[in-house]
């Protein structure tokens, strides 16, 4: 009956999309088992999570550019552009592993927004601190110099929280029980 049981919640969670990052929370399935987390899994879940805000950030600062805008309106829309980013490439992993995509969203908010939020902070405060580098041209070396090291320096702060959250089944934790 045990098992009829097990089967009932997952079906209930599984229709319900809200709770389907929560479906392996009640029998602790597909946690890291309260093991340490890999140095490498940290690095691995940063990685994925600076490549969307790259994307996001470089996009943003060549259509500000592009559009003759400042630099706050162009780190705004660079900054929304990169949590765009980074949202979508966890979404796209989690649907392709056969998750709604309302319940996708949900897994990809709660894996990503401390990561994203952490490497925007870290980066774009590293961008403002760069002397020159808020005026660079995209032509400029000093522009991909000053990104190269502001990403270096988000991935280095960022890669010890997501540590911290996979440690804890918070985060990437959530998006690994779908990559079986």
């Amino acid at each position: 009956m045990q098992h009829d049981t097990q089967t009932a919640h997952d079906e209930h969670a599984h229709h319900h999309g809200d709770h389907a990052a929560h479906a392996g929370h009640a029998g602790h399935r597909h946690h890291t088992g309260g093991g340490k987390v890999s140095w490498a899994m940290a690095a691995k879940a940063t990685l994925h999570c600076l490549i969307g805000c790259a994307i996001g950030e470089v996009l943003g600062m060549v259509i500000g550019t592009a559009l003759g805008w400042g630099t706050a309106p162009t780190m705004v829309l660079a900054i929304v552009l990169a949590f765009f980013f980074g949202y979508s490439l966890t979404l796209w992993a989690v649907v392709r592993a056969g998750v709604s995509l309302k319940a996708a969203i949900g897994v990809a908010l709660a894996a990503d927004t401390l990561s994203i939020a952490v490497m925007e902070i870290v980066d774009n405060g590293v961008l403002l601190l760069v002397p020159g580098a808020m005026d660079a041209h995209l032509a400029d070396a000093l522009f991909w110099g000053a990104l190269a090291f502001a990403f270096a320096v988000a991935f280095a702060v960022t890669t010890p929280v997501n540590k911290w959250m996979i440690g804890r089944g918070k985060g990437h934790a959530v998006v690994h029980q779908y990559h079986h």
